[in-house]
Protein backbone atom coordinates (compact mmCIF):
# COMPACT_ATOMS: atom_id res chain seq x y z
CA UNK A 1 0.00 0.00 0.00
CA UNK A 2 3.03 2.27 -0.28
CA UNK A 3 1.88 3.51 -3.21
CA UNK A 4 -1.79 4.48 -1.92
CA UNK A 5 -2.13 7.90 0.02
CA UNK A 6 -6.01 9.36 0.93
CA UNK A 7 -8.70 7.46 -0.06
CA UNK A 8 -8.97 5.70 -3.34
CA UNK A 9 -11.37 3.43 -4.21
CA UNK A 10 -9.91 -0.51 -4.70
CA UNK A 11 -10.19 -0.26 -8.62
CA UNK A 12 -8.32 2.80 -8.59
CA UNK A 13 -5.18 1.58 -7.47
CA UNK A 14 -3.78 0.66 -11.33
CA UNK A 15 -4.05 2.99 -13.69
CA UNK A 16 -6.12 1.80 -16.46
CA UNK A 17 -4.14 3.45 -18.99
CA UNK A 18 -0.54 2.97 -19.28
CA UNK A 19 2.05 5.24 -21.97
CA UNK A 20 0.99 3.28 -24.19
CA UNK A 21 -2.28 5.77 -24.54
CA UNK A 22 0.04 8.53 -23.79
CA UNK A 23 1.74 7.92 -26.96
CA UNK A 24 -1.54 7.07 -29.08
CA UNK A 25 -2.13 11.04 -29.38
CA UNK A 26 1.88 12.19 -29.65
CA UNK A 27 1.86 9.93 -32.66
CA UNK A 28 -1.65 11.61 -33.97
CA UNK A 29 -0.45 14.77 -33.39
CA UNK A 30 3.06 14.74 -35.80
CA UNK A 31 0.72 13.13 -38.28
CA UNK A 32 -1.55 16.24 -38.38
CA UNK A 33 1.40 18.64 -37.47
CA UNK A 34 3.29 17.29 -40.41
CA UNK A 35 0.26 17.29 -43.04
CA UNK A 36 0.02 21.06 -41.90
CA UNK A 37 3.28 22.27 -42.67
CA UNK A 38 2.91 20.79 -45.71
CA UNK A 39 -0.41 22.45 -46.70
CA UNK A 40 1.67 26.03 -45.76
CA UNK A 41 3.82 25.48 -48.76
CA UNK A 42 0.83 23.64 -51.08
CA UNK A 43 -1.94 26.21 -50.37
CA UNK A 44 -0.53 29.16 -48.77
CA UNK A 45 2.53 28.85 -51.29
CA UNK A 46 5.16 29.44 -48.75
CA UNK A 47 7.84 28.83 -51.24
CA UNK A 48 10.53 28.64 -48.65
CA UNK A 49 9.22 25.02 -47.09
CA UNK A 50 9.29 23.87 -50.47
CA UNK A 51 12.24 21.48 -49.58
CA UNK A 52 9.99 19.73 -46.43
CA UNK A 53 6.54 19.49 -48.76
CA UNK A 54 7.45 15.76 -50.10
CA UNK A 55 8.94 14.65 -46.87
CA UNK A 56 6.04 15.97 -44.71
CA UNK A 57 3.52 14.30 -46.61
CA UNK A 58 5.68 10.72 -46.42
CA UNK A 59 6.11 11.13 -42.75
CA UNK A 60 2.85 11.90 -42.07
CA UNK A 61 1.95 8.66 -43.54
CA UNK A 62 4.49 6.62 -41.64
CA UNK A 63 3.01 8.12 -38.31
CA UNK A 64 -0.36 7.49 -39.36
CA UNK A 65 -0.47 4.14 -40.07
CA UNK A 66 1.74 3.45 -36.27
CA UNK A 67 -0.96 5.53 -34.82
CA UNK A 68 -3.38 2.75 -33.91
CA UNK A 69 -0.70 0.48 -32.46
CA UNK A 70 -1.06 1.90 -29.49
CA UNK A 71 -4.41 1.21 -28.50
CA UNK A 72 -3.81 -2.17 -30.02
CA UNK A 73 -1.33 -2.95 -27.86
CA UNK A 74 -3.18 -2.13 -24.83
CA UNK A 75 -6.05 -4.16 -25.75
CA UNK A 76 -6.98 -7.53 -24.57
CA UNK A 77 -8.43 -9.23 -27.83
CA UNK A 78 -5.98 -7.08 -29.97
CA UNK A 79 -7.46 -9.25 -33.19
CA UNK A 80 -11.12 -7.72 -32.68
CA UNK A 81 -9.89 -3.76 -32.91
CA UNK A 82 -11.03 -3.83 -36.60
CA UNK A 83 -15.02 -4.25 -35.49
CA UNK A 84 -14.76 -0.79 -34.48
CA UNK A 85 -14.81 0.35 -38.19
CA UNK A 86 -16.84 -2.88 -39.41
CA UNK A 87 -20.10 -2.47 -37.16
CA UNK A 88 -20.60 1.59 -37.04
CA UNK A 89 -21.81 2.68 -33.71
CA UNK A 90 -22.15 6.53 -33.72
CA UNK A 91 -22.41 6.97 -29.86
CA UNK A 92 -19.17 5.27 -29.34
CA UNK A 93 -16.34 8.14 -29.66
CA UNK A 94 -13.45 5.69 -30.56
CA UNK A 95 -15.74 4.06 -33.17
CA UNK A 96 -16.12 7.13 -34.79
CA UNK A 97 -12.36 7.87 -34.55
CA UNK A 98 -11.89 5.07 -36.90
CA UNK A 99 -13.83 6.49 -39.86
CA UNK A 100 -12.19 9.76 -38.95
CA UNK A 101 -9.12 7.87 -39.22
CA UNK A 102 -10.19 5.90 -42.46
CA UNK A 103 -11.23 9.37 -44.50
CA UNK A 104 -8.39 11.02 -43.18
CA UNK A 105 -5.76 8.06 -44.79
CA UNK A 106 -7.65 6.90 -47.61
CA UNK A 107 -9.38 9.75 -48.91
CA UNK A 108 -6.85 12.77 -48.18
CA UNK A 109 -3.36 11.34 -47.57
CA UNK A 110 -2.72 8.48 -49.99
CA UNK A 111 -4.65 10.35 -52.59
CA UNK A 112 -2.37 13.16 -52.31
CA UNK A 113 0.61 11.56 -52.30
CA UNK A 114 -0.12 9.41 -55.43
CA UNK A 115 -1.17 12.73 -57.05
CA UNK A 116 2.32 14.43 -56.12
CA UNK A 117 4.62 11.45 -57.07
CA UNK A 118 2.69 10.21 -59.79
CA UNK A 119 4.46 11.19 -62.29
CA UNK A 120 8.06 10.29 -61.00
CA UNK A 121 6.41 6.46 -60.05
CA UNK A 122 5.90 6.56 -64.13
CA UNK A 123 9.09 7.42 -64.62
CA UNK A 124 10.68 4.68 -62.46
CA UNK A 125 8.04 2.19 -64.02
CA UNK A 126 9.12 3.02 -67.41
CA UNK A 127 13.14 3.20 -66.22
CA UNK A 128 13.17 -0.54 -64.29
CA UNK A 129 12.69 -4.02 -65.25
CA UNK A 130 10.95 -7.35 -64.14
CA UNK A 131 9.39 -7.26 -60.76
CA UNK A 132 10.13 -3.61 -59.65
CA UNK A 133 8.76 -2.16 -62.89
CA UNK A 134 5.58 -4.37 -62.33
CA UNK A 135 5.62 -2.51 -58.65
CA UNK A 136 5.55 0.93 -59.96
CA UNK A 137 3.39 -0.05 -62.90
CA UNK A 138 1.02 -1.11 -60.16
CA UNK A 139 1.67 1.94 -58.24
CA UNK A 140 0.56 4.04 -60.81
CA UNK A 141 -2.73 2.57 -61.22
CA UNK A 142 -2.34 2.26 -64.96
CA UNK A 143 -2.28 6.14 -65.58
CA UNK A 144 1.10 6.89 -67.69
CA UNK A 145 0.02 10.16 -69.04
CA UNK A 146 3.25 12.55 -67.78
CA UNK A 147 2.11 15.30 -69.81
CA UNK A 148 2.13 19.13 -69.00
CA UNK A 149 -1.52 18.90 -69.03
CA UNK A 150 -1.56 16.05 -66.94
CA UNK A 151 0.46 17.36 -64.24
CA UNK A 152 -0.92 20.16 -64.56
CA UNK A 153 -4.41 18.77 -63.46
CA UNK A 154 -2.51 16.19 -60.72
CA UNK A 155 -1.65 19.62 -59.01
CA UNK A 156 -5.10 21.37 -59.11
CA UNK A 157 -6.70 17.93 -58.02
CA UNK A 158 -4.01 17.55 -55.18
CA UNK A 159 -4.52 21.40 -54.43
CA UNK A 160 -8.22 21.59 -53.71
CA UNK A 161 -7.14 17.35 -51.65
CA UNK A 162 -4.80 19.29 -49.58
CA UNK A 163 -7.51 22.16 -48.79
CA UNK A 164 -10.04 19.83 -47.59
CA UNK A 165 -7.00 18.22 -45.48
CA UNK A 166 -6.23 20.77 -43.74
CA UNK A 167 -9.70 20.43 -41.68
CA UNK A 168 -9.11 16.81 -41.62
CA UNK A 169 -6.14 16.76 -40.30
CA UNK A 170 -7.35 19.70 -37.13
CA UNK A 171 -10.60 17.10 -36.84
CA UNK A 172 -7.68 13.95 -36.69
CA UNK A 173 -6.55 15.33 -33.85
CA UNK A 174 -8.58 17.49 -32.47
CA UNK A 175 -11.01 14.54 -32.26
CA UNK A 176 -8.15 12.78 -30.16
CA UNK A 177 -8.73 15.98 -27.27
CA UNK A 178 -12.30 15.60 -28.03
CA UNK A 179 -12.20 12.07 -26.55
CA UNK A 180 -10.19 13.30 -23.22
CA UNK A 181 -12.17 16.63 -22.63
CA UNK A 182 -15.73 14.76 -22.96
CA UNK A 183 -14.89 12.48 -19.85
CA UNK A 184 -17.23 14.74 -17.75
CA UNK A 185 -16.13 12.52 -14.56
CA UNK A 186 -12.48 13.84 -14.79
CA UNK A 187 -12.10 16.89 -13.89
CA UNK A 188 -8.10 17.16 -15.05
CA UNK A 189 -9.72 16.15 -18.72
CA UNK A 190 -13.06 17.93 -18.61
CA UNK A 191 -12.19 20.87 -20.61
CA UNK A 192 -14.04 22.98 -23.38
CA UNK A 193 -10.26 23.77 -24.52
CA UNK A 194 -8.98 20.52 -24.89
CA UNK A 195 -9.63 19.96 -28.17
CA UNK A 196 -7.86 22.95 -29.39
CA UNK A 197 -5.05 22.43 -27.34
CA UNK A 198 -4.06 19.38 -28.70
CA UNK A 199 -4.49 20.89 -32.20
CA UNK A 200 -2.22 23.60 -31.67
CA UNK A 201 0.24 21.35 -29.65
CA UNK A 202 -0.17 18.74 -32.27
CA UNK A 203 1.22 22.08 -35.14
CA UNK A 204 3.79 22.49 -32.96
CA UNK A 205 5.42 18.99 -32.76
CA UNK A 206 4.72 18.22 -36.47
CA UNK A 207 6.55 21.69 -37.35
CA UNK A 208 9.52 20.43 -34.85
CA UNK A 209 9.72 16.93 -36.23
CA UNK A 210 10.12 17.92 -39.66
CA UNK A 211 12.47 20.64 -38.70
CA UNK A 212 14.68 17.15 -37.39
CA UNK A 213 14.09 14.72 -40.38
CA UNK A 214 14.91 17.97 -42.95
CA UNK A 215 18.05 17.83 -41.05
CA UNK A 216 19.26 14.56 -40.45
CA UNK A 217 18.30 13.82 -44.08
CA UNK A 218 20.37 16.58 -45.58
CA UNK A 219 22.86 15.36 -43.27
CA UNK A 220 23.10 12.10 -44.36
CA UNK A 221 22.86 12.69 -47.48
CA UNK A 222 25.63 15.64 -46.92
CA UNK A 223 23.69 17.71 -49.13
CA UNK A 224 23.49 21.68 -48.32
CA UNK A 225 20.27 22.18 -45.66
CA UNK A 226 18.87 24.76 -46.86
CA UNK A 227 18.94 28.14 -44.23
CA UNK A 228 16.01 30.12 -45.40
CA UNK A 229 14.01 26.98 -45.18
CA UNK A 230 14.85 26.58 -41.84
CA UNK A 231 14.23 30.14 -40.84
CA UNK A 232 10.59 29.47 -42.04
CA UNK A 233 10.13 26.46 -40.02
CA UNK A 234 11.56 27.71 -36.81
CA UNK A 235 9.45 31.42 -37.56
CA UNK A 236 5.71 29.11 -37.90
CA UNK A 237 7.10 26.98 -35.24
CA UNK A 238 7.48 30.18 -32.47
CA UNK A 239 4.37 31.19 -33.75
CA UNK A 240 2.45 28.00 -33.33
CA UNK A 241 4.29 27.22 -29.91
CA UNK A 242 2.80 31.13 -28.51
CA UNK A 243 -0.37 30.50 -29.66
CA UNK A 244 -0.61 26.49 -27.98
CA UNK A 245 1.32 27.75 -24.95
CA UNK A 246 -1.05 30.83 -24.27
CA UNK A 247 -4.02 28.05 -24.97
CA UNK A 248 -2.89 26.04 -21.91
CA UNK A 249 -2.22 28.99 -19.91
CA UNK A 250 -5.90 30.57 -20.61
CA UNK A 251 -7.04 27.11 -19.10
CA UNK A 252 -4.92 27.12 -16.22
CA UNK A 253 -6.28 30.58 -15.20
CA UNK A 254 -9.60 29.44 -16.16
CA UNK A 255 -9.79 26.23 -14.13
CA UNK A 256 -8.13 28.50 -11.41
CA UNK A 257 -10.75 31.07 -11.19
CA UNK A 258 -13.64 28.56 -11.71
CA UNK A 259 -12.41 26.99 -8.45
CA UNK A 260 -14.46 23.84 -8.79
CA UNK A 261 -14.15 21.62 -5.81
CA UNK A 262 -11.36 19.54 -7.88
CA UNK A 263 -8.83 22.36 -7.88
CA UNK A 264 -7.32 21.91 -4.26
CA UNK A 265 -6.36 18.23 -5.82
CA UNK A 266 -5.25 18.97 -8.99
CA UNK A 267 -2.99 22.38 -7.17
CA UNK A 268 -1.77 19.49 -5.19
CA UNK A 269 -1.06 17.16 -7.86
CA UNK A 270 0.88 19.79 -9.91
CA UNK A 271 2.82 21.07 -6.55
CA UNK A 272 3.78 17.40 -5.85
CA UNK A 273 4.04 14.49 -7.89
CA UNK A 274 3.64 16.14 -11.28
CA UNK A 275 5.64 18.82 -10.37
CA UNK A 276 8.60 17.55 -12.43
CA UNK A 277 6.43 16.60 -15.71
CA UNK A 278 4.53 19.98 -15.77
CA UNK A 279 6.58 22.88 -14.75
CA UNK A 280 9.86 21.70 -15.06
CA UNK A 281 9.71 19.45 -18.49
CA UNK A 282 6.65 20.78 -20.24
CA UNK A 283 6.21 24.28 -18.87
CA UNK A 284 10.07 25.42 -18.55
CA UNK A 285 12.10 23.16 -20.94
CA UNK A 286 9.34 22.31 -23.61
CA UNK A 287 7.40 25.78 -23.96
CA UNK A 288 9.73 28.94 -22.29
CA UNK A 289 13.10 28.14 -23.34
CA UNK A 290 12.04 27.63 -26.91
CA UNK A 291 9.96 30.46 -26.83
CA UNK A 292 12.75 32.74 -25.92
CA UNK A 293 15.57 30.63 -27.90
CA UNK A 294 13.04 30.99 -30.92
CA UNK A 295 11.81 34.76 -30.09
CA UNK A 296 15.89 35.53 -30.07
CA UNK A 297 15.78 33.74 -33.58
CA UNK A 298 13.60 36.06 -35.08
CA UNK A 299 15.16 39.58 -34.61
CA UNK A 300 19.06 38.89 -34.30
CA UNK A 301 21.65 37.93 -36.91
CA UNK A 302 23.66 34.95 -36.48
CA UNK A 303 25.69 32.99 -38.47
CA UNK A 304 23.74 30.29 -40.28
CA UNK A 305 25.52 27.39 -39.00
CA UNK A 306 24.42 28.66 -35.24
CA UNK A 307 20.29 29.37 -36.52
CA UNK A 308 20.78 25.61 -37.96
CA UNK A 309 22.06 24.02 -34.70
CA UNK A 310 19.87 26.04 -32.05
CA UNK A 311 16.66 25.55 -34.00
CA UNK A 312 17.43 21.75 -33.82
CA UNK A 313 18.12 21.71 -30.03
CA UNK A 314 14.51 24.14 -29.93
CA UNK A 315 12.77 21.44 -31.85
CA UNK A 316 13.82 18.46 -29.65
CA UNK A 317 13.15 20.42 -26.46
CA UNK A 318 9.89 21.13 -27.97
CA UNK A 319 8.96 17.53 -28.67
CA UNK A 320 9.89 16.37 -25.08
CA UNK A 321 7.59 19.18 -23.89
CA UNK A 322 4.85 18.36 -26.01
CA UNK A 323 5.17 14.30 -25.25
CA UNK A 324 5.22 15.34 -21.37
CA UNK A 325 1.76 17.75 -21.97
CA UNK A 326 0.16 13.92 -23.29
CA UNK A 327 2.01 12.35 -20.34
CA UNK A 328 0.65 14.72 -17.90
CA UNK A 329 -2.96 15.04 -19.46
CA UNK A 330 -3.13 10.47 -19.67
CA UNK A 331 -0.88 9.61 -16.76
CA UNK A 332 -2.15 12.89 -14.62
CA UNK A 333 -5.41 12.44 -15.09
CA UNK A 334 -5.44 8.87 -13.85
CA UNK A 335 -3.26 10.01 -10.15
CA UNK A 336 -6.08 11.34 -8.15
CA UNK A 337 -9.11 9.26 -7.10
CA UNK A 338 -12.78 10.01 -7.78
CA UNK A 339 -13.23 11.21 -3.98
CA UNK A 340 -10.81 13.73 -5.11
CA UNK A 341 -9.15 12.36 -1.91
CA UNK A 342 -6.29 10.61 -2.53
CA UNK A 343 -3.56 9.49 -5.05
CA UNK A 344 -2.05 7.04 -6.34
CA UNK A 345 1.15 6.05 -8.68
CA UNK A 346 2.13 4.85 -11.95
CA UNK A 347 4.11 1.89 -11.75
CA UNK A 348 6.57 1.95 -14.97
CA UNK A 349 7.16 -1.61 -16.17
CA UNK A 350 10.01 -1.89 -18.80
CA UNK A 351 8.77 -5.14 -20.95
CA UNK A 352 5.95 -6.38 -21.34
CA UNK A 353 2.92 -5.35 -23.82
CA UNK A 354 2.09 -2.13 -22.23
CA UNK A 355 6.03 -1.55 -21.04
CA UNK A 356 8.26 1.23 -21.93
CA UNK A 357 9.90 -1.18 -24.55
CA UNK A 358 6.69 -1.16 -26.27
CA UNK A 359 6.32 2.47 -26.37
CA UNK A 360 10.00 3.01 -27.67
CA UNK A 361 9.31 0.55 -30.38
CA UNK A 362 6.37 1.84 -31.89
CA UNK A 363 7.66 5.46 -31.53
CA UNK A 364 10.43 4.08 -33.55
CA UNK A 365 8.72 2.39 -35.98
CA UNK A 366 7.69 5.45 -38.12
CA UNK A 367 10.81 6.67 -38.63
CA UNK A 368 11.62 3.23 -40.19
CA UNK A 369 8.64 3.33 -42.11
CA UNK A 370 9.61 6.74 -43.57
CA UNK A 371 13.08 5.66 -44.95
CA UNK A 372 11.28 2.73 -46.77
CA UNK A 373 9.10 4.76 -48.25
CA UNK A 374 11.69 7.83 -48.78
CA UNK A 375 13.46 4.25 -50.18
CA UNK A 376 10.46 3.70 -52.93
CA UNK A 377 10.14 7.42 -53.30
CA UNK A 378 12.68 9.59 -53.01
CA UNK A 379 11.29 13.15 -51.49
CA UNK A 380 14.49 15.26 -51.82
CA UNK A 381 14.46 18.20 -54.34
CA UNK A 382 17.52 18.73 -56.22
CA UNK A 383 20.43 20.27 -54.00
CA UNK A 384 23.97 21.30 -54.72
CA UNK A 385 26.56 18.61 -52.69
CA UNK A 386 28.43 19.45 -49.67
CA UNK A 387 29.78 18.57 -46.46
CA UNK A 388 26.10 18.70 -45.45
CA UNK A 389 27.48 21.49 -42.89
CA UNK A 390 26.32 24.53 -43.70
CA UNK A 391 28.76 27.61 -44.09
Amino acid sequence: MGGLEGYVYPNEQELTWSVLIAVYPFITGLVAGAFILASLEKVFDVKALRPTYRISLLAALAFLLAAPLPLLAHLHQPLRGYEIMATPNPTSAMAVFGFVYLWYLTAILLVEIWLEFRVDIVKKAEAAKGMVRAFYYALSLGVTDTSDEARHTDHRIATVVTILGIPSAILLHGYVGFIFGSVKANPWWSSVLMPVVFVFSATVSGIALMMLIYMASCLIRRVRIDTDCVRAMATFLFYALLVAFTLELLDTIHRTYEAEESIDIIQALMHGKMFTSVVVVQIIMGSLVPLIALGVLQVVRMPDRWRIFLSAEMAILVLIGVFAMRWNVVIGGQLFSKSLRGFTIYKWEFMGREGLASAVLICVLPIVLFAIFAKILPPWYEAPESDGVPT
